[in-house]
């Protein structure tokens, strides 16, 4: 059905009701994705790159009684004054915080209060959105909405890791899919040397890493269809891959002895064959599906085995409209730098992306636990070459 807009001020009140109406799904997402916690589940922190599920709550919603509720809003009280300091994350310009590792040594607030405190927020904002016409205000909310999807996919993946490290391996539940097999068949794809443009070009939400528009050659490359699967990452183990320091980076075989690690994250070896351990529990690894839970030294390693290598970012957005992404976030070759002419945002919300442009590899695409219409082909992630407890996984270029 079309909407016929006749004026600014009507198409104003049709994007502002949008943004409402996102606004409140998200909260209620981020709350549906930890209902099948139990309270014990909400505190652990297990290594310093996961946090809390209690403190992804209270974090997301700092972020909009920060940025909007005591900035805009006339008279606002804070929940409570020192919640600013327990669930403020990196902004060093907003003030101080509680170390990241000590996210898990937080037995208060409790995780009723926190919830509590979701809702004082969520009601408060609402209120003020429902009277409010200042496009500033609209644009802090997109932002603060997109920045808790992408907590929401934190969320899932930090609740695996609390889970997965834990003796018993418990469920999470039965209904997240985290190993969808495609049926396609695997080939490479020929893009042709030329100029292509690079960045985001439309006029809905990007974050500003996406921007700064510019052009870039490309020399003649072929890219697989597929990602990598666990039955070839398989094959790449059984023939002493993670034993051969040639295959590996340096530091990338330093990390491999110093981390004992011998096979991707979650498998674990039962009576002579691999098993994977997924939010459903421990399940029998699924040859078919695509492998997930490696590092960039894992990926690139894996790569060089197979006599290919991994795409740079701008391979990887030019060719995106031919293969089907979104199910892992793909490792690149690129490091991840400003694009040109980036300009950071004024203030605090300037730390949001810029400040971590140094010794990080850009993933691109998205994965099984993003949040449903978050990404986008420019749409691009970041993280140290070690990490590995995102669904992460890999998909091979070779060179014409």
């Amino acid at each position: 059905m079309s909407v016929f807009v006749k004026n600014e001020y009507t198409f104003f009140m049709i994007a502002t009701n949008n943004l409402l109406a996102s606004f409140l799904k998200t909260r209620s997402d981020t709350e549906e994705i930890c209902a099948p916690l139990e309270i014990e589940d909400y505190v652990i922190q297990p290594i310093v790159d996961v946090s809390p599920p209690k403190w992804h709550l209270g974090h997301t919603t700092w972020f909009f009684e920060e940025f909007i509720l005591t900035k805009y809003v006339r008279g606002y009280q804070r929940f409570h004054p020192e919640y600013a300091f327990v669930f403020n994350s990196y902004y060093e310009s907003v003030g101080k915080r509680v170390v990241r590792t000590n996210r898990g040594n937080l037995s208060r607030p409790t995780v009723s209060e926190v919830y509590e405190y979701r809702d004082y927020v969520t009601s408060h904002l609402q209120a003020f959105l429902e009277e409010n016409e200042d496009d500033k205000i609209q644009e802090l909310l997109e932002i603060g909405i997109h920045h808790e999807k992408q907590h929401q996919e934190l969320l899932l993946t930090d609740i695996k890791y609390i889970l997965g490290n834990n003796p018993l391996l418990p469920k999470y539940n039965e209904t997240f899919t985290e190993n969808p097999v495609s049926n396609n068949t695997s080939e490479y794809i020929t893009i042709e040397e030329g100029i292509y443009e690079i960045g985001y070009k439309g006029d809905d939400f990007c974050y500003d890493n996406e921007l700064g528009g510019h052009k870039i050659f490309l020399n003649e490359y072929a890219i697989c269809s597929e990602l990598v699967s666990n039955k070839e990452y398989l094959e790449f183990i059984n023939a002493g891959g993670y034993q051969d320091s040639l295959l590996w980076h340096a530091e990338a075989w330093d990390w491999l002895q110093n981390n004992h690690v011998q096979a991707p994250l979650y498998w674990h070896m039962v009576d002579g064959d691999y098993h994977q351990y997924t939010l459903q529990g421990l399940k029998a690894l699924n040859l078919d599906a695509p492998l997930t839970h490696i590092s960039y030294y894992e990926a690139f390693a894996y790569a060089q085995w197979k006599g290919k290598r991994l795409p740079t970012e701008f391979e990887w957005e030019v060719a995106q409209p031919y293969f089907k992404w979104g199910l892992r976030w793909e490792w690149t070759e690129s490091a991840y730098s400003p694009y040109p002419n980036y300009k950071k945002a004024p203030g605090a919300l300037g730390e949001y992306n810029g400040k971590f442009m140094v010794n990080q590899k850009v993933l691109r695409g998205g994965s099984v636990a993003t949040p449903q219409n978050h990404t986008r082909p420019t749409y691009r992630n970041f993280f140290h070459p070690h990490l590995r407890w995102q669904f992460t996984g890999l998909r091979l270029v070779m060179d014409k």
